[in-house]
């Protein structure tokens, strides 16, 4: 894990340097929030709005291999960048231009993981948000951690008014369901 958190301070020295506005999610946030777990790579979101993400990748490819044959237009398209670190750590950079990824990167704060490694990580509550969304197994096993450690201290009433549009939006509102459930369950 040492390696990941390193890589992941190496990332945002650049990212500051550039004064780009960005946070941790995925497994690095989920150290912070929930049970922590084995994770082999390392997520962000980086604001880059929408017209001029080609000047964000650029940057990030004269210091980042692309994982992948063709990754700049991967992530022109997908909007997600894939990339490795030199010591071979994969970074997954979610190009973010929504009013929610605004949000979740204004909400974010620092926390250190390492002596001297202090990281700018999502929310819990945004950090459930994702997982919610992304609906695959091991992240809803990440939600249940989530709210296991951190349950009074979770803002419900923002959780469900940011995941309720985003559930609409891909027409899966069971999700909100799932949450609910899993909310109760730990109570």
């Amino acid at each position: 894990m040492k390696s990941l958190f390193l890589a992941a301070a190496e990332l945002e020295t650049l990212l500051v340097q550039q004064r780009w506005r960005y946070c941790f999610i995925g497994g690095i946030a989920l150290q912070r929030w929930g049970q922590p777990r084995l994770t082999n790579d390392v997520d962000l979101t980086l604001l880059t709005g929408f017209g001029n993400e080609a000047a964000y990748v650029d940057v990030l490819l004269k210091h980042y291999r692309a994982r992948i044959p063709n990754g700049r237009d991967f992530a022109l398209e997908h909007r997600t960048l894939l990339l490795q670190s030199q010591d071979g750590i994969p970074i997954d950079v979610a190009l973010g231009g929504i009013d929610f990824e605004e949000r979740i990167v204004a909400r974010a704060t620092r926390y250190e993981f390492l002596p001297g490694v202090s990281l700018l990580t999502c929310s819990a509550e945004d950090l459930i948000i994702l997982k919610a969304f992304a609906d695959r197994p091991r992240d809803w096993g990440d939600v249940e951690t989530i709210i296991a450690r951190q349950q009074t201290h979770l803002d419900w009433p923002y959780i469900l008014e940011q995941l309720e549009p985003l559930c609409q939006a891909k027409e899966m509102p069971e999700i909100i369901d799932r949450l609910l459930r899993l909310r109760e369950a730990k109570k």
